[in-house]
């Protein structure tokens, strides 16, 4: 991989999703086709930079798994020891911000990784596929954007893996950052940012990661008796995220069947508004917050249930022990 010294050099992984999906063999219905030079077409020149594109899935978001996540920052490591200047990689967008927090997560390198995708498939009217496209490349390009990790851009957005969230099912603006708001937007080909780049925890290690095993999510609600939650943990789940009620409760019932499982398997409760923190000493109830953490149950904090699975999943993959999960979530949830 080479770069002319006078034009910034961006990697770009393709992982499939509607970005780059067409009907085909008389079909109606969008299917992965298009290819990672596909999408690209000319917008390297466009853009006055060089661009070094691979295939390296050709899946839905849906089908998003662990190995593909581990070989595409494997991927773009290399891509950055060879010189490129940032990380595009290009997906789905069911599950995009769960890519963008492993990449915020596990990534080491000052180069930004900038995930993006289309809620339109490019034979729709509209489609937003290279718009998003160009915009993640700018960022990807843009040397203000060293040192601030994992981004998403969409929509002329730039968003915080942090805080990222697809917020509907459909419509062009379907990722916001509620409630910290984009970190940045792109007009005119440049890139804005709100905010100076802030300090950023150490990467999490992969070196030995076996992501195999259960690790849920499992929501409260009306009538929750728990039994979901117990079934899941009799079928040997290695670890729960509770997508608890408003600042971090759960019923009486559930209640009894965590502090059973407390404290041989790890259990984080993230709220399920996706928006707020987890309460630490408001309520006194059984289920309450103060209840779960007297128990031992480790709360999210800012992060909402999916970003917490996916910190607790990387966690018991390498291993760590309990204090580990817990001093990990303090650091990556709280503001403070």
């Amino acid at each position: 991989m080479s770069s002319d010294t006078r034009r910034p050099l961006v990697a770009v992984a393709a992982l499939g999703g509607t970005i780059s999906m067409v009907p085909g063999n008389g079909e109606d219905r969008a299917v992965p086709r298009l290819s990672a030079a596909d999408l690209l077409g000319g917008l390297g020149e466009d853009l006055a930079m060089d661009v070094h594109a691979e295939t390296l899935a050709g899946i839905s978001s849906a089908s998003m798994d662990f190995a593909t996540l581990v070989k595409t920052r494997e991927w773009a490591a290399r891509a950055v020891a060879e010189g490129a200047q940032g990380v595009v990689v290009v997906q789905g967008t069911d599950t995009l911000e769960e890519t963008a927090y492993f990449f915020e997560l596990t990534w080491d390198s000052e180069a930004p990784v900038v995930i993006t995708g289309a809620m339109r498939n490019p034979s729709l009217p509209s489609a937003d596929g290279a718009g998003n496209l160009v915009a993640a490349l700018t960022v990807a390009a843009e040397p203000r954007s060293r040192r601030r990790g994992a981004l998403v851009a969409f929509n002329d957005d730039v968003h915080q893996a942090r805080w990222v969230r697809k917020a509907h099912s459909s419509h062009v603006e379907a990722f916001s950052s509620n409630p910290a708001g984009p970190l940045g937007l792109v007009s005119e080909g440049l890139v804005h940012y709100f905010h100076p780049v802030a300090a950023r925890p150490a990467a999490l290690s992969l070196v030995d990661a076996d992501f195999s095993g259960l690790v849920p999510i499992v929501e409260s609600g009306v009538e929750d008796t728990g039994e979901v939650l117990e079934t899941l943990i009799k079928a040997g789940a290695k670890g729960v995220v509770i997508a608890a009620n408003g600042g971090g409760h759960v019923s009486a019932a559930t209640a009894g069947v965590i502090e059973r499982a407390l404290p041989d398997l790890p259990i984080v409760v993230a709220s399920r508004t996706g928006a707020g923190p987890t309460f630490r000493g408001t309520y006194g109830f059984r289920g309450s917050e103060s209840d779960l953490i007297a128990m031992g149950a480790t709360m999210a904090g800012w992060l909402d249930p999916r970003k917490s699975r996916m910190l607790l999943h990387v966690l018991l993959a390498t291993g760590a022990p309990r204090d580990r999960v817990e001093a990990e979530f303090r650091l990556r949830g709280d503001l403070t």
